[in-house]
């Protein structure tokens, strides 16, 4: 089992997409889950990146405390279940599995 080396510290930093305007007329739940995916993916990209590969690793607290470290309003329960998610490893575990059995 190969282990996970000190995270990476300088990182390249690339210009970010200009943001644009949400599309209008959608109802309001379809905002609000789209902005939960965001923060959700900006949370799970930043604890990859301080090391936290697994989604066990992950508590609520540590969630929280990266979301403080990285400028984002603290998730809710349901962004942190959602952050979890993202960070899962074994979706490709299932269909090696299949394909051997």
């Amino acid at each position: 089992m190969a282990v996970a080396g000190p995270p990476l510290q300088d990182l390249p930093t690339f210009p970010t997409l200009p943001k644009k305007r949400m599309p209008a007329g959608r109802p309001r739940e379809w905002y609000e889950s789209h902005n939960r995916r965001l923060k959700a993916m900006r949370l799970a990209i930043a604890l990859l990146n301080s090391g936290v590969y697994r989604p066990e690793q992950a508590s609520n607290r540590k969630i929280r405390t990266t979301a403080a470290r990285i400028g984002v309003h603290p998730p809710s329960d349901t962004t942190c279940r959602m952050v979890r998610s993202l960070i899962r490893t074994d979706r490709t575990d299932r269909t090696d599995r299949a394909a051997c059995g």
